[in-house]
């Protein structure tokens, strides 16, 4: 079954039913002749990217920094055509499509005959747009994870009510962090910064990993753009009048600047590294290289704040690694 990319607008403020406030963005597979979508849950960065590539004007043939664009063009140079590309669960039974439960097939015209390689779901679909192939999902997959669409709306299914989102938020949104030993990876997890507002060509200045029960966030270009942050974002609402306490170990390498640690309480809308460095409370190391040294910052939750982010950051060449990263409250604390 093809289907169509329709990403929900991160500008629109509708919070996807399921997701984790800001680490995921919704992506709906819409079977336009049946009626009925297929969410898909794509990391902060693939979004941000696959936005790019669905909304650049037809004369913009090449968009820097992608590699996908860059596997496409020498796919084409080599004779190998992308003939499709079919997104399944990476699992047998999977109840739903995201990063860590979605692949991505792509078929290969090669002159020894077709082939299939297997990637990540947000790696094929870009590779889709690039290679202006057909996106696919299987009737068994689609029978199974769609749900019907009613409408011109294809997100309507999977959004909160706007009444739920005037309201306090339902008990089923997340106010308490999650895994903060990095077992899952960077899940909940997710990469911001200036460097994805410097244009395209600045998009993958900056990488950022999980190994060791550490996350690892490091420059990826000899000089990159800005300054980027990689936090996790809880609601509010259980720490409103109290103090917090954001603590972890920090271990930095050949750093230009001052990278640490943040925390800050404000509303959803603000830009994540804004507020992290410029609003928040921050514990910041020196530059060069340093062994694994405990940091901590407290800061009060006002009463109006919606959100609480902590991470850490990174500002020009190097990496700092976290470990141990550790969010308390104190709720005897006043506003």
């Amino acid at each position: 079954m093809i289907v169509r990319i329709v990403l929900a607008d991160p500008r629109s403020g509708r919070v996807p039913e399921g997701s984790s406030v800001n680490s995921q963005q919704l992506v709906v597979l819409a079977d336009d002749t049946g009626h009925r979508a297929v969410p898909l849950w794509l990391r902060v960065i693939d979004a941000k990217l696959l936005w790019g590539l669905l909304e650049r004007s037809a004369g913009d043939a090449v968009m820097a920094g992608v590699l996908e664009e860059t596997a496409a063009r020498l796919l084409h140079a080599a004779g190998v055509g992308v003939t499709a590309v079919d997104i399944e669960p990476a699992g047998e039974g999977m109840p739903e499509l995201h990063p860590d439960t979605a692949a991505a097939r792509v078929g290969l015209a090669t002159a020894a005959g077709d082939r299939q390689v297997t990637v990540s779901a947000g790696y094929g679909l870009k590779l889709a747009i690039v290679a202006g192939v057909p996106v696919r999902v299987a009737d068994a997959v689609m029978d199974r994870l769609a749900v019907p669409v009613r409408g011109e709306d294809v997100h309507a299914p999977f959004l909160l009510p706007a009444a739920d989102r005037t309201r306090s938020r339902p008990r089923r949104r997340r106010f308490e962090p999650r895994n903060m030993a990095f077992a899952d990876g960077l899940d909940y997890w997710e990469l911001a910064g200036s460097f994805l507002d410097a244009g395209r060509p600045h998009w993958q200045d900056y990488s950022c990993t999980a190994a060791d029960r550490s996350a690892v966030l490091a420059c990826a270009v000899p000089e990159p753009s800005g300054s980027a942050v990689l936090f996790q974002e809880i609601y509010a609402e259980d720490y409103r009048g109290a103090a917090v306490t954001f603590r972890g170990q920090l271990r930095t390498t050949g750093v230009d600047g001052q990278p640490g640690l943040h925390l800050a309480a404000g509303r959803p809308d603000e830009h994540p590294g804004a507020l992290l460095r410029d609003r928040g409370g921050s514990s910041l190391t020196a530059p060069g290289s340093s062994d694994w040294a405990w940091h901590e910052v407290t800061v009060p939750v006002p009463g109006q704040a919606g959100v609480i982010r902590f991470g850490i950051s990174l500002t020009g060449r190097g990496r700092v690694k976290l470990r141990n990263p550790k969010l308390t409250s104190a709720p005897e604390a006043q506003e």
